[in-house]
């Protein structure tokens, strides 16, 4: 009985969107051709909240035991994603956070990184898919309990925030701006 659940969760139309959109944001990061900041912040400020609002949809699940799911986004990959996106983004890559519990604490401001947001949003979607794609019922389900319960934690907050900062570089860059590797003078403002 168990086993039926499970199956029909991990099948259900939630799902199967999420992991549409994420093959496709996974995909995208893997094989995106050589662009400007702007147009890539342009691609991703779309994708990225499709993302998020599938994310919001995934059922809430339970598991009685520890999970440790199957990971296959390996060391390389991760930079690989990483060193792509930074080649891309290079001084506008850093940006501003401000949701991060130690910022209440901090005098000085504290900074993240588009690139490795990034890449850590596909690590956990990453590992998810390659999972789910193996279609085995108990392990699907033990990788989409662990996928959301990422996102609740971490992913999800990296992605709006990482969001904010694509914002910014997709509305405020122009071509000059790209050309010269600086900052627009109002985007630390806006940050």
């Amino acid at each position: 009985m168990e086993n039926d659940l499970s199956q029909n969760i991990v099948f259900s139309k939630n799902v199967v969107e999420f992991v549409a959109v994420g093959v496709q944001f996974c995909s995208f990061l893997e094989t995106y051709e050589e662009q400007t900041a702007t147009d890539l912040s342009g691609k991703l400020t779309k994708l990225l909240p499709l993302l998020y609002l599938k994310g919001t949809l995934l059922p809430e699940l339970e598991v009685e035991y520890d999970i440790y799911p199957e990971v296959s986004v390996t060391e390389e990959d991760y930079e690989n994603i990483v060193t792509r996106l930074y080649s891309t983004f290079k001084s506008n890559d850093t940006y501003l956070e401000v949701f991060l519990e130690d910022m209440k604490y901090s005098d000085t401001p504290i900074s993240a990184s588009i690139s490795e947001d990034l890449a850590d949003i596909y690590q956990d979607i990453k590992n998810f898919i390659s999972v789910y794609q193996q279609g085995l019922d108990e392990t699907m389900y033990e990788a989409l309990f662990t996928c959301y319960d990422n996102f609740k934690l971490y992913w999800g907050q990296k992605l709006v925030n990482v969001l904010r900062a694509l914002h910014s570089i997709r509305y405020t860059m122009t071509d000059d701006n790209e050309e010269d590797d600086s900052l627009p003078e109002n985007i630390q403002a806006e940050w």
